[in-house]
């Protein structure tokens, strides 16, 4: 098998967080904040090293607290922006942006009246730095997709945060696909908000991902709830991490979290991410050289291990399918759950294949993928009698 699916699951993963997760389970077991015996405090402590890791790999500084247990990207992003949007707020998004952004925001348009404002994108994965400063004039928040499930490229987002801050408006972060991959540098200074899952870059198990809140910014809970005290309060804690923490929290995911953390902290996030951009490298330059492929992710050293591609003769799940049959190649076709990005690339209709690296991927599967998808798109050459 040549796991090539990184952006949507690291399923495989170090066996740190294997064992992390079941030793949670065979030796802990108790959820934290609900009990004063010692399961549950070893409990907490789990939970508070996975913050502090966090805080480690994604450059936080400050009260680890102010990092909030959630289910994943998705879940944080949705109270992200509901819990700052109010009536007829404006948000500014991007052509880049996850359905885990366009349909919360598409919800708040019709509930709230939010102004949702699309900033257009490119093929090329770049933005217009002065439409940015247009559109957020007025707004009260601006979505930055750090790094497109489906080019792979990365959003200047210093850059459309100063913007952003010059207009006096908030920065959410999406770093579904950058939290684990870049080294710990572009956070705090560039967000006020980053939306994170678990389970891709930081090498930890599904069911578990997170939101950082600035010190001093409130958002209001998506969810209500018990948080193992101040349960007389009919309102939920005025608080963090509990004011947005409602229910038994995932503690096997965290323990999980953790482990993935410390083991990007050991290798060094820069260092795998070196080696990931030099095998999309050898990757992007083996498929472009394939007659009849169409490379749709962009050239360039900068971005995560993504190369999406499309082929003129077959449609792209045909494609994906006999990949993993016959060559045993593992990708993700489709949209991605990202429609405008395909519709820039005009791949809204056909679909694409994306192929993506992480950590464990080797020259070998690089290798497999590039010489399985040219013989299943390449032409057989029929022999010319003389």
């Amino acid at each position: 098998m040549h796991y090539l699916d990184y952006a949507a699951t690291s399923a495989i993963r170090p066996e740190c967080v294997v064992t992390a997760v079941r030793d949670f389970l065979g030796e802990v077991g108790a959820t934290p904040g609900r009990g004063g015996h010692a399961l549950s405090l070893e409990a907490g402590r789990t939970a508070l090293r996975c913050r502090r890791s966090l805080s480690r790999v994604l450059g936080l500084g400050g009260d680890p607290g102010r990092i909030v247990f959630m289910l994943n990207a998705t879940h944080a992003l949705n109270t992200a922006l509901w819990g700052t949007l109010q009536e007829r707020d404006a948000v500014v998004v991007t052509a880049y942006d996850h359905n885990a952004v366009l349909r919360p925001a598409h919800q708040l348009a019709r509930v709230r009246s939010v102004d949702v404002r699309m900033v257009a994108g490119a093929p090329d994965g770049s933005v217009d730095l002065d439409e940015v400063s247009r559109l957020v004039e007025g707004a009260r928040l601006l979505v930055v997709n750090h790094v497109s499930n489906v080019l792979g490229t990365r959003l200047p987002l210093e850059e459309m945060a100063c913007r952003a801050r010059e207009a006096g408006a908030l920065v959410l972060v999406d770093a579904a696909q950058s939290a684990g991959h870049f080294p710990p540098t572009w956070a705090e200074n560039s967000a006020d908000l980053i939306a994170f899952t678990g389970h891709k870059g930081l090498l930890g198990p599904q069911g578990i991902g997170g939101l950082w809140i600035r010190e001093g910014l409130e958002v209001e809970p998506l969810l209500r709830g018990g948080t193992g005290g101040n349960s007389a309060l009919r309102d939920m804690p005025p608080f963090y991490p509990d004011r947005l923490e409602a229910g038994t929290q995932n503690g096997p995911g965290m323990a999980g979290l953790c482990a993935g953390c410390d083991y990007l902290l050991e290798r060094g996030v820069e260092s795998l991410h070196e080696q990931e951009l030099e095998l999309k490298r050898r990757l992007r330059e083996g498929v472009a050289a394939i007659s009849g492929v169409t490379v749709r992710s962009p050239p360039g050293p900068d971005g995560v291990g993504i190369v999406t591609v499309t082929a003129k003769n077959l449609d792209a799940a045909s494609l994906a399918m006999r990949l993993e049959r016959e060559w045993g190649v593992l990708v993700r076709v489709g949209l991605h759950c990202a429609p405008e990005a395909h519709r820039l690339l005009g791949t809204l209709d056909t679909g694409a294949i994306r192929f993506s690296l992480g950590w464990a991927s080797t020259t070998e599967d690089v290798d497999r993928a590039i010489e399985g998808l040219d013989a299943l798109v390449s032409p057989p050459t029929v022999p010319v009698r003389s």
